[in-house]
């Protein structure tokens, strides 16, 4: 039988978080003596001392500290079973939150979105347009249920869905392809980069190469596409969003000896598939049957 209670591990934790039990008190709205005894109980069953008094000081011990970050385990796979119950309970999702890289054809994400609005047509769709690393910040601060991102996530689920290439071009006028002859990453040096800023808040990671003298941070993909059209730079951009002014003959490939084309795997990333209800488990195999059918390459 066990010595302890998960209340007793909520008081500490209470506890240690506010730093005193009069301060947990007004935290989890209980009486600061069932605090104590709670606490006082949790240290008799544990047989070490959590805290100790310094001045008018409640202060936590090196043994509480480690009984805290193990606590914390205890709690969260609590909480975790909690938020599981209640998804069975709940049933279908009200609605279905996604973050889509924008460099990961859109097409191909609503045509999965109509297949399950077809089977669960009550069901609110919401999508939120990233840059590099905001899918998987918003994933793990739990502001949406899955994502898309050309990046893998520490402790969560990451399943590679495919493959894109990113191509380097400029408008067709633009004096990088007056040059007439292969160029190379010195050749580049002195011509304007588009390059598209990380949407998450919490990291800058910037992608790909970052030589050239002069260099233009955009919002997002599409504006960076608008920017080239216009001949105001030269950017690496995915081949699916620009296929179309390629083959029209609008914007054409720099001529690079090497680097010109580059291959990224996007994965689609969630933290707990146990958590997923029947909506998101329908979008991610509509998901995988039509990235089945995407090429790979151009030649694909």
């Amino acid at each position: 039988m066990q010595k302890t209670t998960l209340e007793q591990w909520r008081m500490f934790k209470a506890v240690a978080d506010a730093g005193g039990f009069n301060q947990a008190s007004s935290h989890v709205h209980k009486s600061q003596s069932s605090i104590h005894n709670a606490v006082s109980n949790l240290e008799a069953a544990l047989g070490v001392k959590l805290f100790e008094v310094s001045g008018r000081k409640v202060v936590i011990t090196e043994a509480g500290n480690l009984m805290l970050r193990r606590g914390q385990y205890l709690l969260d796979e609590v909480s975790r079973i909690e938020d599981i119950a209640g998804s069975l309970n709940r049933g279908v999702e009200s609605e279905l939150r996604i973050a889509v890289d924008g460099a990961f054809p859109q097409s191909v994400v609503f045509q999965a979105l109509e297949r399950v609005s077809a089977i669960y047509p009550q069901v609110n769709i919401d999508i939120v347009d990233t840059v590099l690393s905001g899918t998987n910040e918003l994933i793990q601060e739990g502001l949406v249920d899955l994502g898309l991102s050309a990046f893998r996530m520490k402790n969560a689920l990451n399943d590679e869905i495919c493959r894109i290439e990113f191509v380097a071009i400029a408008h067709k006028n633009h004096p990088l392809h007056q040059l007439g002859y292969e160029l190379s990453y010195e050749d580049l040096k002195s011509y304007r980069q588009i390059i598209v800023r990380d949407s998450a808040l919490q990291t800058n990671r910037d992608s790909g190469w970052l030589g050239a003298e002069q260099r233009w941070k955009v919002g997002s993909l599409r504006a960076s596409v608008d920017l080239i059209v216009q001949g105001l730079g030269f950017a690496w951009l995915p081949l699916p969003m620009v296929s179309t002014l390629l083959e029209n003959g609008t914007l054409n490939r720099l001529p690079l000896k090497n680097g010109g084309v580059r291959s990224s795997s996007f994965y689609l990333n969630f933290k707990d598939q146990d958590k997923l209800g029947p909506v998101a488990r329908e979008f991610i195999g509509e998901l995988r049957l039509l990235t089945l059918d995407m090429p790979t390459s151009e030649e694909g």
